[in-house]
């Protein structure tokens, strides 16, 4: 199988988890797209919350009804890929540049399912940059603070500001995003903790303790992991 086969896989195998009147997270990226698409496949009756405007474009194109974060009180389920799965579901997130509002949703949501291809799940969190979302007002500031604190917790790597085509990335907020090629993360709570302390820094990568299950497309069909 091709990874995308595997996304489908693993895609498919979260639609089958909702049932009808559900309130549902929608994940954003090529993993969670096929989630929107298995889902709608199924016609059944949900309200969807999107995590970015491009999981909104997708939804509706495909017929979903979508209501916003705001108006959809507590959410049944929400299902999202990963760019990488730790030891007891830690997660690295942001590579489609819509943490915050993944955020959100997910701690918004009475359980929440990670899908994703062989390749995602890893014995050491760290192997992928994380993601660092910053406003834009005073955002080179905001990275020295991070680079001191990279530095004082002995953690590897230096803030990079993501770019597309010469120009910086922006999120569906208007945000900038720097990525940090940290290397191992032994302690992620901690990293955690200090990120989200630093003025300037709106969200970070790091879904802790917020996955109930991930569900992972193999060759040899869709596996369970928990925490």
């Amino acid at each position: 199988m091709t990874s995308d086969d595997q996304k489908r896989a693993a895609g498919e195998a979260a639609a089958a988890l909702v049932e009808a009147g559900m309130t549902v997270g929608l994940g954003t990226g090529t993993t969670a797209a096929w989630f929107v698409k298995s889902l709608a496949a199924r016609a059944i009756a949900v309200r969807g919350v999107a995590t970015s405007e491009a999981t909104a474009g997708l939804a509706r194109s495909l017929g979903i009804d979508l209501i916003d974060l705001d108006g959809a009180g507590e959410i049944d389920l929400t299902v999202d890929g990963a760019d990488e799965i730790g030891p007891r579901l830690a997660l690295i997130k942001g590579g489609g540049a819509a943490l915050l509002r993944e955020k959100l949703v997910w701690t918004a949501s009475r359980r929440c399912v990670v899908i994703a291809d062989a390749s995602k799940p890893t014995k050491t969190l760290g192997q992928v940059p994380l993601p660092i979302e910053v406003v834009a007002f005073g955002h080179a500031t905001t990275a020295r603070r991070i680079a001191d604190l990279l530095e004082t917790l002995g953690v590897g790597g230096a803030p990079r500001l993501r770019s597309r085509d010469g120009a910086p990335v922006r999120t569906d907020s208007g945000n900038l995003i720097y990525d940090l090629a940290c290397g191992a993360i032994a302690a992620p709570a901690d990293l955690a903790a200090a990120l989200k302390a630093i003025t300037g820094v709106v969200e970070h990568g790091l879904f802790l303790n917020l996955a109930e299950r991930a569900l992972i497309g193999t060759d040899a069909g869709v596996i369970t992991l928990y925490p």
